[in-house]
Protein backbone atom coordinates (compact mmCIF):
# COMPACT_ATOMS: atom_id res chain seq x y z
CA UNK A 1 0.00 0.00 0.00
CA UNK A 2 3.22 2.40 0.41
CA UNK A 3 3.65 2.95 -3.22
CA UNK A 4 0.00 3.48 -3.81
CA UNK A 5 0.08 6.23 -0.71
CA UNK A 6 3.15 7.57 -2.35
CA UNK A 7 1.81 7.91 -5.61
CA UNK A 8 -1.07 9.98 -4.30
CA UNK A 9 1.20 12.21 -2.42
CA UNK A 10 3.30 13.03 -5.38
CA UNK A 11 0.37 13.14 -7.68
CA UNK A 12 -2.35 14.79 -5.52
CA UNK A 13 -2.94 17.81 -7.29
CA UNK A 14 -3.01 15.97 -10.67
CA UNK A 15 -5.56 13.48 -9.22
CA UNK A 16 -7.70 16.34 -7.53
CA UNK A 17 -8.35 17.73 -11.13
CA UNK A 18 -8.98 14.93 -12.77
CA UNK A 19 -11.40 13.86 -10.39
CA UNK A 20 -13.06 16.69 -8.89
CA UNK A 21 -15.76 17.09 -11.67
CA UNK A 22 -16.18 13.42 -13.00
CA UNK A 23 -20.37 13.09 -12.17
CA UNK A 24 -21.17 10.35 -10.58
CA UNK A 25 -24.17 11.54 -9.11
CA UNK A 26 -26.17 8.40 -10.58
CA UNK A 27 -24.05 6.17 -8.31
CA UNK A 28 -24.64 8.49 -5.28
CA UNK A 29 -28.42 8.54 -5.87
CA UNK A 30 -28.65 4.55 -6.08
CA UNK A 31 -26.77 5.01 -2.44
CA UNK A 32 -28.73 8.00 -0.76
CA UNK A 33 -32.01 6.67 -2.11
CA UNK A 34 -31.20 3.70 0.98
CA UNK A 35 -30.61 7.09 3.86
CA UNK A 36 -32.92 9.69 5.20
CA UNK A 37 -32.04 13.31 5.53
CA UNK A 38 -29.50 14.21 8.26
CA UNK A 39 -28.12 10.66 8.03
CA UNK A 40 -24.28 10.15 9.03
CA UNK A 41 -22.19 8.82 6.15
CA UNK A 42 -18.03 7.94 6.11
CA UNK A 43 -16.87 8.68 2.98
CA UNK A 44 -13.87 6.01 3.15
CA UNK A 45 -11.04 6.65 0.95
CA UNK A 46 -12.93 10.69 -0.32
CA UNK A 47 -9.94 11.26 -2.16
CA UNK A 48 -10.76 14.82 -3.49
CA UNK A 49 -13.79 15.08 -1.52
CA UNK A 50 -16.57 15.24 -3.97
CA UNK A 51 -18.31 13.12 -2.92
CA UNK A 52 -18.28 13.89 0.57
CA UNK A 53 -19.30 17.54 -0.64
CA UNK A 54 -21.80 16.57 -2.55
CA UNK A 55 -23.18 14.66 0.06
CA UNK A 56 -23.21 17.37 2.69
CA UNK A 57 -25.11 19.81 -0.43
CA UNK A 58 -27.72 17.31 0.21
CA UNK A 59 -27.98 17.53 4.00
CA UNK A 60 -26.25 14.45 5.23
CA UNK A 61 -23.90 14.58 8.25
CA UNK A 62 -20.21 13.32 6.52
CA UNK A 63 -17.02 12.02 8.34
CA UNK A 64 -14.30 11.41 5.04
CA UNK A 65 -10.86 9.91 5.32
CA UNK A 66 -8.03 9.30 3.35
CA UNK A 67 -4.64 7.51 3.52
CA UNK A 68 -2.96 9.97 1.52
CA UNK A 69 -1.87 12.81 3.57
CA UNK A 70 -1.98 15.26 0.47
CA UNK A 71 -5.26 14.48 -0.66
CA UNK A 72 -6.47 14.92 3.06
CA UNK A 73 -5.59 18.52 3.15
CA UNK A 74 -6.81 19.50 -0.80
CA UNK A 75 -10.20 17.70 0.03
CA UNK A 76 -10.55 19.95 3.82
CA UNK A 77 -9.85 22.61 1.86
CA UNK A 78 -12.48 21.81 -0.82
CA UNK A 79 -15.36 20.31 1.56
CA UNK A 80 -14.14 22.94 4.40
CA UNK A 81 -15.10 19.89 6.82
CA UNK A 82 -11.81 18.39 8.60
CA UNK A 83 -10.87 15.46 6.24
CA UNK A 84 -8.83 12.46 8.71
CA UNK A 85 -5.59 10.93 7.77
CA UNK A 86 -6.27 7.52 8.14
CA UNK A 87 -5.91 3.98 6.39
CA UNK A 88 -9.05 1.73 6.05
CA UNK A 89 -7.22 -1.03 8.20
CA UNK A 90 -7.32 1.54 11.02
CA UNK A 91 -10.98 2.04 11.20
CA UNK A 92 -12.37 2.07 14.54
CA UNK A 93 -15.53 2.76 14.51
CA UNK A 94 -19.07 1.35 16.53
CA UNK A 95 -22.06 1.24 15.65
CA UNK A 96 -21.91 4.96 14.20
CA UNK A 97 -22.81 5.59 10.07
CA UNK A 98 -26.00 4.87 8.81
CA UNK A 99 -23.83 4.50 5.85
CA UNK A 100 -20.18 3.89 4.72
CA UNK A 101 -19.11 5.32 0.63
CA UNK A 102 -16.03 3.62 -0.37
CA UNK A 103 -16.24 4.87 -4.26
CA UNK A 104 -12.64 3.95 -6.12
CA UNK A 105 -11.12 3.32 -2.54
CA UNK A 106 -11.01 -0.34 -1.23
CA UNK A 107 -9.69 -1.18 -5.19
CA UNK A 108 -6.64 -0.26 -3.00
CA UNK A 109 -6.75 -3.05 -0.58
CA UNK A 110 -5.03 -6.54 -1.24
CA UNK A 111 -7.93 -9.04 -2.02
CA UNK A 112 -6.53 -10.97 1.16
CA UNK A 113 -7.65 -8.19 3.33
CA UNK A 114 -10.61 -7.21 2.51
CA UNK A 115 -12.45 -9.82 4.49
CA UNK A 116 -11.12 -7.36 7.72
CA UNK A 117 -11.97 -4.36 6.18
CA UNK A 118 -15.13 -5.30 5.48
CA UNK A 119 -16.04 -6.56 8.82
CA UNK A 120 -14.49 -3.21 10.65
CA UNK A 121 -16.76 -1.39 7.87
CA UNK A 122 -19.47 -3.74 9.25
CA UNK A 123 -18.77 -2.39 13.10
CA UNK A 124 -18.72 0.87 11.94
CA UNK A 125 -22.22 0.33 10.32
CA UNK A 126 -25.39 1.05 12.78
CA UNK A 127 -27.96 -1.79 11.93
CA UNK A 128 -29.68 -1.67 8.65
CA UNK A 129 -26.70 0.57 7.55
CA UNK A 130 -25.70 0.94 4.03
CA UNK A 131 -22.19 0.35 2.60
CA UNK A 132 -21.38 0.99 -1.01
CA UNK A 133 -18.05 0.06 -3.14
CA UNK A 134 -16.71 0.43 -6.30
CA UNK A 135 -14.00 -1.85 -7.75
CA UNK A 136 -12.38 -1.98 -11.39
CA UNK A 137 -13.81 -4.95 -13.79
CA UNK A 138 -11.26 -7.52 -13.65
CA UNK A 139 -10.10 -10.99 -12.15
CA UNK A 140 -6.64 -10.21 -10.26
CA UNK A 141 -4.29 -8.36 -7.92
CA UNK A 142 -2.63 -6.06 -10.18
CA UNK A 143 0.25 -2.97 -10.23
CA UNK A 144 -0.86 -0.27 -12.49
CA UNK A 145 0.88 2.92 -12.59
CA UNK A 146 2.57 2.23 -9.32
CA UNK A 147 -0.64 1.67 -7.71
CA UNK A 148 -2.04 -1.48 -6.35
CA UNK A 149 -5.30 -2.25 -7.67
CA UNK A 150 -7.61 -5.11 -6.64
CA UNK A 151 -10.11 -5.66 -9.53
CA UNK A 152 -13.56 -7.56 -8.60
CA UNK A 153 -15.88 -9.45 -10.80
CA UNK A 154 -18.75 -11.92 -9.91
CA UNK A 155 -16.24 -14.92 -8.88
CA UNK A 156 -14.23 -12.98 -7.35
CA UNK A 157 -16.54 -10.83 -4.85
CA UNK A 158 -18.77 -14.11 -4.45
CA UNK A 159 -16.26 -15.74 -3.35
CA UNK A 160 -15.30 -13.36 -0.23
CA UNK A 161 -18.77 -14.21 1.32
CA UNK A 162 -20.13 -11.34 2.51
CA UNK A 163 -23.02 -12.43 4.05
CA UNK A 164 -20.57 -14.77 6.92
CA UNK A 165 -19.86 -11.23 7.68
CA UNK A 166 -23.39 -10.27 8.59
CA UNK A 167 -23.92 -8.19 5.36
CA UNK A 168 -26.99 -8.91 2.59
CA UNK A 169 -26.98 -7.89 -1.00
CA UNK A 170 -29.04 -5.17 -2.31
CA UNK A 171 -27.30 -4.10 -5.55
CA UNK A 172 -24.92 -5.36 -7.80
CA UNK A 173 -24.27 -3.78 -11.50
CA UNK A 174 -21.42 -2.69 -13.74
CA UNK A 175 -20.56 1.27 -15.09
CA UNK A 176 -18.55 2.60 -17.54
CA UNK A 177 -16.34 5.27 -16.53
CA UNK A 178 -18.01 8.34 -16.42
CA UNK A 179 -14.84 10.63 -17.77
CA UNK A 180 -14.67 10.50 -21.37
CA UNK A 181 -10.55 9.85 -21.44
CA UNK A 182 -11.10 6.73 -19.40
CA UNK A 183 -12.13 3.22 -20.96
CA UNK A 184 -12.60 0.95 -17.93
CA UNK A 185 -15.84 -0.59 -16.49
CA UNK A 186 -16.32 -0.44 -13.11
CA UNK A 187 -18.20 -3.78 -10.37
CA UNK A 188 -20.61 -1.53 -8.08
CA UNK A 189 -22.21 -3.30 -4.86
CA UNK A 190 -24.34 -2.07 -2.09
CA UNK A 191 -24.98 -4.36 0.84
CA UNK A 192 -26.76 -3.86 4.08
CA UNK A 193 -25.78 -4.46 7.36
CA UNK A 194 -27.89 -6.83 9.05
Amino acid sequence: MSDTLGYYNNNADQFFASTIEADISELRSRFTKHLKQGDCILDLGCGSGRDTKAFLDQGFRVDAIDGSEELCKKASEFTDIQVKHQCFQDLNEEDKYNGVWACASLLHVNYAQLPDVFTKIHKALKTNGIFYMSFKLGDSDVIREDRHFTDMNNERFDALNVRAIGFDEIDRWQTLDVRPDRNVEWFNVILKKV
